[in-house]
């Protein structure tokens, strides 16, 4: 068994709810749908409290039994969209919810319901919450999910299974109670087989040779040892427009005219919901099935289709209509408050706001061609790790107050050996060796000195003497020599940067 746990939810009248809902005068009114099965029509939905009639029953006898019964053809897809979207009320209680068809939904709540003040609580506001939708549904918590719905389509309203109960249970439920294709059913009654634990049983090789892997695979999922997958919702986009074309649209600026128009829709509904785009996709669906997909970001949170547009025209390029494309579709995938400058505030207040937009939309179009960071302060002395990358819009926070040292404001990324001679064995560099010249030295200034960090470093690590040096030649460069001089040691120079 599982450690899950799940809330399954059984529509027994899913079809006739739905009906209601679109007609509302037949409120209190017997209500039926039907459907023609093989050449019968048959009831496929039944809501009319106080008569016999079921589904499966004959539409001819139930019309005979109850002339004021009220007949509606039923229409499985429409059925199937409810369900759906009774799916996307669920995610409200957990962030996993599927359809069951054809009339069940599976919640799981695991870990979810001590927010609403445990399962029973949990299951009883479920309950409500349909009920107050005018749908009429049975509730079962267990902790798999075949089993609560099992349980739930014998009636067993509001039953809350304790985990590792579930096999004294299922042995007593009704072999229809699995789903079970009737010709299934009907060869399991032969062998006098009524009951879940009846099949149980009894050897799974003759069963197998018999009836398949259908009884199998029920078999299995009641057991929990191998459930159906659960293939959760998600919840539809909240800034969506689309574009729908009678005739495929094949050139550039046919797409250009059309992304245009849609830009413009979608930033005014995002002005309406008071958001801006940080993330916008683009998908064109092309007449032979192809789907072509585009994404551009923004650092800051935009409704400026002007914007938005130039983002586009960089990478429009890459769609490959062919015969043409049918229908685009834009979605603000990621959204943030938006906020504007108000009126009255200092007219300073406003240019920075605007400049900081403009800044933005600068390198949000750089950011199409190259990557983008920018530096934040590290606490740490070694230049190599004075500075850490962060993405181009991240905040920059300092704290505490660090050396400020003269250096480059990039370094090289692996240091550079150099021959220096100096004019006293401890002084600063008078000649440099550089790609095979020796430079003299115009001026030099320094030692910066830099020591080990001893909470992270070896004891044995030397420290560092930086110098800033002028060559006669006018290059400026930044060089650094590893450790105090010593008599007779060698000392090691470097190159670490090139200066302004």
């Amino acid at each position: 068994m599982t450690g899950r746990r799940f809330l399954v939810l059984q529509l027994p009248q899913l079809a006739t709810d739905r009906v209601r809902h679109a007609e509302p005068t037949l409120q209190g009114q017997p209500l039926a749908c039907w459907a023609t099965v093989g050449n019968r029509r048959v009831l496929t939905a039944v809501d009319a409290p106080g008569t016999r009639l079921h589904p499966g029953q004959a539409l001819a006898d139930a019309q005979a039994m109850h002339p004021e019964l009220v007949l509606r053809p039923a229409e499985p897809e429409a059925d199937l969209a409810l369900l759906e979207r009774l799916a996307l009320w669920g995610l409200r209680f957990t962030p996993l919810s599927a359809a069951d068809p054809p009339d069940g939904l599976v919640l799981d709540i695991t870990g979810c319901a001590d927010l609403f003040g445990g399962e029973a609580p949990l299951l009883a506001r479920v309950s409500a919450g349909l009920g107050r939708g005018g749908i009429a549904a049975r509730a079962v918590i267990a902790s798999v999910v075949e089993v609560a719905a099992a349980l739930a389509r014998a009636g067993r309203h509001g039953m809350i299974l304790p985990a590792g109960q579930e096999r004294a249970v299922i042995d007593a439920l009704p072999l229809p109670l699995l789903r079970l294709s009737q010709d299934c059913l009907a060869g399991l009654h032969r062998l006098g087989l009524q009951r879940v634990g009846d099949v149980l049983r009894q050897p799974r090789a003759p069963l197998a040779r018999r009836f398949g892997r259908e009884l199998l695979d029920a078999l299995d999922a009641v057991m929990g040892e191998r459930p159906r997958p659960m293939i959760p919702v998600r919840l539809p986009p909240e800034h969506e427009v689309v574009g729908n074309f009678v005739e495929p649209v094949v050139t550039r600026p046919g797409i250009d005219r059309a992304v245009d128009r849609l830009l413009d829709q979608l930033c005014e509904r995002l002005a309406e919901a008071g958001q801006g785009a940080r993330q916008v996709t683009l998908r064109a669906f092309r007449v032979d099935g192809d789907v072509q997909e585009l994404t551009i970001g923004t650092g800051l949170p935009t409704r400026t289709p002007a914007h938005l547009r130039r983002l586009f025209a960089e990478v429009l390029e890459r769609l490959e209509p062919d015969l043409g494309f049918e229908r685009i579709i834009l979605q603000a995938d990621v959204t943030n408050p938006f906020t504007v400058a108000q009126d009255g505030i200092a007219s300073i207040s406003a240019d920075r706001q605007r400049a900081r937009e403009e800044l933005g939309q600068l390198l949000d179009r750089l950011g199409q061609r190259l990557p983008l960071w920018r530096l934040s302060p590290a606490e740490s002395h070694w230049p190599e790790r004075a500075v850490r990358q962060l993405e181009a819009f991240a905040e920059v926070r300092r704290s505490g107050a660090w050396p400020g040292l003269a250096h480059p404001v990039r370094l090289l990324s692996r240091p550079v050996p150099l021959m220096v001679v100096a004019a006293v064995p401890d002084g600063p560099p008078a000649r440099v060796r550089l790609d095979g010249t020796v430079h003299a030295v115009l001026w030099a200034e320094g030692p910066d000195r830099i020591e080990a960090e001893w909470w992270r470093e070896p004891e044995e690590r030397p420290g560092r003497d930086y110098y800033r040096v002028a060559l006669v030649s006018g290059a400026r460069l930044w060089i650094g020599r590893a450790g105090a001089y010593r008599p007779g040691k060698p000392t090691r120079w470097f190159l670490h940067g090139y200066l302004p």
